[in-house]
């Protein structure tokens, strides 16, 4: 047996975020039938920021949120805890697909961000928040160039960040595949315990008098005369004036949401703690740097409290035919998580004795916009919020924030941008859509070993601004 699968052989398959104490009881589910002004769907991010910012405009408002699970069990759970104030991933994307509003959404996620921040310090949330920006890291000459100039355009846009050399990036992260690093430092970037995260609004908002109801899956959604909504679970009927649908990657009722997104799988596996011999073989735990390497494949890893080392990403990212979500034939694949430790031992061969306590994986919403797409539906009275394309965890809030305002909680000139009025292309229908992003899944890995280099297949989508990881 290979070291690196030796490594994972008595790892427990669950999210590093969930197997730790604290985890609240699960809540009972929906037993009869309720009524309700707003109704949301989904316990994840952008559920339980819309159930506390409905609340907090509007603090007489009967609001009932229902989970099909239990609250951060989605991908709100399971992801790296990587927290960014970027909205719409990205200069290039920005610019390309919301042309003129690129200064306001900078503005805005600024904004979102220090309002997320106040809010945990407001309601003693502990997400176990660290401000430690975010680093990128060279691992090929290519990359070096294409770092160089996003450093220099950072410095001249007058934010802030510090470029690392070969010999600076390696003292400050000890990997031989090393070669150069920007840590981009301005604002509030960082990362949090995501779970913890999703806990401490629920006990907000369950304080604030939202009713949560989970283990409670909506079965189906339905008008209700001219003006209510109505909502079929397993054990109960609830009758609502608006909903909010915060299901993102999981299947919608709504067609529109379903075009506009898939779900596709992402893997993780987080290592022991690292003893103090370890620490110090790699030197990261002084300046713990939230880190992902350049290339369109990319693999993100940081480091936690307790110092384990989270890592996912890379070229084990997947798209099941016909938006496949089953957990049973997508969740607990060997040969990704194979991967994935190959790929760390790979970067931090001083550590291929450590072993992995954990793996683990969840669906990520990718819109073909690459950011958050908000919209309504039956006349104004669903609203909804999905295809974060991985950078939810700041970002959620914001979509939050569109999706009760699109109900009319206080709306603002927020929805008179394009970024909220402007339609993403949608998705082709299969099999021409698995085949499309197998293509691109494929020609990505190719230019990552190709110094960079686009093929043809990634020339034509980056003509329409479509060539980002699938």
């Amino acid at each position: 047996m290979q070291p690196h699968v030796d490594a994972l052989k008595d790892s427990k398959y669950c999210p590093l975020w969930h197997d730790q104490a604290g985890r609240p009881e699960t809540l009972p589910s929906l037993s009869h039938d309720t009524q309700c002004e707003l109704l949301i769907v989904g316990g994840g991010f952008t559920g339980l920021w819309a159930a506390l910012q409905a609340i907090e405009r509007q603090p007489n408002a009967d609001i009932i949120l229902i989970e099909k699970t239990t609250i951060a069990d989605g991908a709100s759970g399971r992801n790296g805890g990587f927290l960014s104030s970027s909205l719409a991933h990205g200069e290039t994307n920005t610019d390309h697909q919301f042309p003129g509003e690129a200064d306001k959404l900078y503005e805005l996620g600024q904004q979102n961000l220090k309002e997320f921040l106040e809010t945990l310090t407001r309601y003693n949330i502990d997400a176990r928040y660290e401000k430690v920006g975010e680093t990128s890291v060279a691992t090929d000459q290519e990359s070096v160039e294409a770092l160089r100039k996003d450093y220099q355009d950072t410095i001249n846009d007058g934010l802030e960040a510090k470029w690392f050399d070969q010999e600076a990036m390696q003292q400050e992260v000890n990997s031989p595949t090393y070669l150069a690093g920007v840590q981009y430092l301005d604002g509030q970037d960082g990362v949090i315990d995501p779970a913890r995260l999703c806990w401490g609004l629920k006990q907000a908002i369950l304080d604030l008098g939202v009713r949560i109801f989970e283990q409670t899956p909506m079965d189906k959604l339905t008008p209700l005369g001219q003006d209510k909504m109505q909502v079929r679970c397993p054990h109960g009927i609830i009758n609502s004036n608006k909903v909010l649908l915060a299901t993102n990657a999981y299947r919608s009722p709504i067609g529109k949401i379903r075009r506009t997104i898939i779900p596709v799988w992402d893997y993780q596996i987080a290592t022991e703690p690292l003893t103090q011999e370890q620490l110090d073989s790699v030197g990261w735990h002084k300046s713990r740097h939230a880190i992902s390497n350049h290339a369109n494949m990319f693999h993100y890893y940081r480091f936690t409290q307790d110092n384990r080392i989270t890592w996912g990403g890379g070229g084990a990212v997947h798209y099941f035919f016909n938006s496949n979500t089953d957990p049973k034939t997508c969740a607990d694949i060997p040969e990704r998580f194979n991967q994935l430790a190959a790929e760390f031992v790979e970067t931090f061969p001083q550590l291929k004795d450590v072993k992995f306590s954990h793996r683990w994986s969840g669906i990520i919403a990718t819109s073909t916009r690459f950011c958050v797409c908000p919209g309504t539906a039956y006349n104004n009275r669903v609203a909804y919020a999905v295809g974060y394309t991985g950078l939810g965890v700041g970002a959620s809030r914001f979509g939050a924030r569109i999706g009760i305002e699109l109900l009319g909680y206080q709306p603002s000139d927020i929805l008179d941008m394009q970024f909220v009025k402007k339609n993403p292309i949608p998705w082709v229908p299969e099999p021409f859509k698995w085949i499309g992003v197998e293509l691109t899944h494929r020609a990505l890995i190719k230019a990552d070993n190709n110094g960079g280099k686009r093929g043809l297949w990634l020339k034509m989508l980056d003509f329409f601004n479509l060539g980002f990881t699938c």
